[in-house]
């Protein structure tokens, strides 16, 4: 039986650090209100000349040494990212162009905070349909070229940074189980930026309108939707696995709010152990969080192979999702 492995992972967060206390200085808040409220403690920010496809790449390079290939063994390269940059040619080609990856299909795709898990999805129809043997999917984002640093509500939330995995075909007992996914356009006022493309250019913005080229949130309404369709996406993936919530040994969920994560953690009823956390040092990079965390805890020791992990997220369109994968 075809299945799709993970046969290596990469990341990359930016070395400029931006602390609670650097936003004490810059708007109305406070360390304490911060992390009683998100669990964050501090965020990476990309340089100002420091591309999506820049953190992309350094992600994607650790990610192929780990999977010991090189880029031309790549059948496709695919980018999830709400913050390209620029509307085409895609992240993916310019990263193609700078791994010297020949012969490969490459594409980027939006599904916001859920984009890895719909990555997912697709790496594993391409190699199962015999279309790809390696695909190199890469979350990227730079959230802070879209972050109003004068709205407290939202600036304190996001940081930048990459993940990156190899995805392999293999005949082993392992890789991806079952990938859900799913999405509720009527609810994408909730979460959005829409200033700068064709629902409203730059030729036709105002001073006003300038606002709408950072990213907007109903915070509020988030945070309910978030917990429900998290914890309903894992439920269904774990059906379409044939397995239940106590057969996992370990969960990542996308890294946006630490209560959502507990609420996440107590719906899973797994120990603090089993739910790979690395929020307080990386804030929100939307489609970026699972990766960035799934390396993480692969490269520490504390994600094994032949492990049973699930992995859930939400995001902007909204879009949701959950993964099963026996690393």
């Amino acid at each position: 039986m075809i299945r799709t492995k993970i046969t290596g992972t990469g990341s990359y967060l930016p070395k400029k650090i931006l602390t609670n206390a650097d936003f004490e200085k810059m708007v109305e808040t406070s360390d304490e209100w911060i992390l009683t409220r998100t669990g964050i403690k501090e965020r990476h920010i990309a340089e100002d000349d420091e591309k999506t496809s820049d953190m992309a790449l350094k992600a994607a390079e650790r990610a192929l040494k780990d999977a010991n290939i090189s880029s031309n063994d790549i059948d496709c390269i695919i980018v999830a990212t709400i913050t390209p940059d620029m509307s085409f040619p895609s992240v993916a080609c310019i990263l193609q162009d700078k791994l010297i990856a020949k012969n490969c299909m490459a594409f980027d795709f939006n599904a916001a905070c859920t984009g890895f898990i719909y990555g997912l999805q697709l790496a594993d129809a391409l190699i199962k349909t015999g279309e790809a043997e390696n695909v190199l999917l890469v979350a990227s984002e730079k959230l802070s070229a879209i972050t109003d640093y004068t709205d407290r509500n939202t600036c304190v939330l996001f940081g930048d940074g990459a993940g990156a995995v190899v995805l392999s075909k293999t005949d082993e007992d392992c890789g991806i189980l079952s990938v859900f996914t799913g999405a509720d356009g009527s609810k994408g006022e909730l979460l959005k930026k829409h200033g700068g493309l064709t629902r409203l250019p730059f030729s036709k913005m105002t001073a006003y309108d300038y606002r709408n080229t950072f990213l907007y949130m109903d915070g509020k309404a988030i945070f309910k939707s978030a917990i429900n369709r998290m914890t309903s996406s894992l439920t269904e993936a774990l059906k379409k696995a044939g397995k239940d919530l106590s057969d996992l040994d370990m969960i990542i969920p996308h890294q946006a709010n630490m209560r959502i994560i507990e609420m996440v953690k107590e719906f899973a009823k797994l120990n603090d152990d089993q739910v790979y956390v690395c929020l307080p040092k990386t804030g929100n990079t939307s489609a970026s969080t699972i990766p960035i965390a799934l390396d993480e805890a692969y490269k520490t020791g504390k994600l094994k192979r032949g492990m049973l992990l699930g992995l859930t997220a939400f995001g902007g369109g909204l879009t949701y999702g959950a993964s099963v994968i026996r690393m």
